[in-house]
């Protein structure tokens, strides 16, 4: 689900690290306290159950409890200062711990497959039905407000771990309302079939939010550029003076909470050097004011008297849309 760079102040850069930080980890830290409990309830329930699609939501719940971990840690990492052999930050740790949250959720869905596959032939009586119900729902509330938490956290930050976070449980959420239907059925209707079915159908879930997941995190970590709308808002912000005849070459990414931003400058040939880094600083504090975590290049050309210049590899100004 890609962040909407035109609806509100939310996104990568938009905040100042520290800002971010104290979104996600509320975020995040939420994320762990869910896990942990929805994983400790489901094993006590499963061993009274023993409904393999109860076990296959707490094996769903233990990887999240992992994965929650992971983006704990990632997204206090890449709010971390540059520093001498991280010159450009770290923001990119929170797309590696997307990478590894498609992994955990990929290995959980083969699991579930063969587990379910098994039941599916094999069916096995559920027992205490009510506990495993209980659980089910108490899982549905607590990720409810979890992703009530997530998702200001994304709105706000545009966070790639924390978005991430909230696809999985988003996917939980639907994965829930399966495995109720499952109980529900071996339980009340003596399909004990059905409880295998809904375990193939969780892990089917599992492998369409890992593949969504790890595009995600893929996107920062190829540097892949930031959507129309917010580059055009920060082209605007950039020639939003007069003097500045023409900006060119923009480029961005972003990396975690952290945004980069370069582009060329064209201006009048006769400014001295001191009127054209005036005009520099104040476009670099325009953009600043709207994105406090950005990493901003900024080269003056002089307006039609400019040579060719930079490496033609990385020049897209004939094939891509530029703004």
């Amino acid at each position: 689900m890609p962040h909407d760079f035109a609806a509100g102040p939310g996104g990568p850069g938009r905040l100042s690290p520290k800002d971010a930080l104290s979104h996600t980890g509320q975020a995040t830290a939420a994320s762990v306290v869910v896990a942990l409990i929805l994983t400790l309830t489901k094993a006590v329930v499963w061993w009274m159950s023993g409904s393999v699609a109860l076990l296959a939501s707490m094996a769903d719940s233990l990887l999240d409890l992992t994965a929650s971990l992971t983006v704990y840690l990632s997204v206090r990492y890449a709010a971390e200062p540059a520093d001498a052999e991280h010159r450009f930050g770290h923001g990119k740790a929170e797309a590696f711990a997307g990478i590894l949250q498609a992994i955990f959720v990929a290995m959980s869905a083969v699991l579930l497959l063969r587990e379910g596959v098994e039941h599916l032939f094999n069916p096995v009586e559920i027992r205490a039905g009510g506990w495993a119900l209980g659980v089910m729902v108490l899982s549905i509330v607590l990720t409810v407000g979890l992703l009530v938490i997530q998702t200001r956290a994304v709105r706000e930050t545009g966070s790639v771990a924390v978005e991430g976070d909230r696809a999985h449980y988003f996917s939980d959420l639907g994965a829930n309302g399966v495995v109720i239907i499952g109980i529900l059925g071996a339980t009340l209707g003596g399909w004990f079939w059905l409880d295998g079915l809904a375990a193939l159908a969780v892990s089917g879930w599992l492998f369409w939010t890992a593949w969504g997941v790890a595009r995600s995190a893929a996107d920062q970590l190829m540097d892949r550029e930031l959507p129309d709308a917010a580059r055009d808002h920060i082209a605007a912000l950039a020639r939003d003076d007069p003097r500045i005849i023409d900006i060119h070459q923009l480029r961005t990414r972003a990396a975690g909470p952290l945004v980069h931003i370069q582009f060329h400058m064209a201006l009048d040939p006769g400014l001295s050097l001191r009127e054209a880094h005036t005009i520099l600083i104040e476009c670099e504090r325009r953009l600043l004011a709207a994105y406090p975590a950005a990493d901003i290049i900024i080269h003056a050309d002089p307006h039609g008297e400019a040579e060719p210049h930079g490496g033609e590899f990385f020049n897209t100004e004939t094939t891509s849309k530029d703004a």
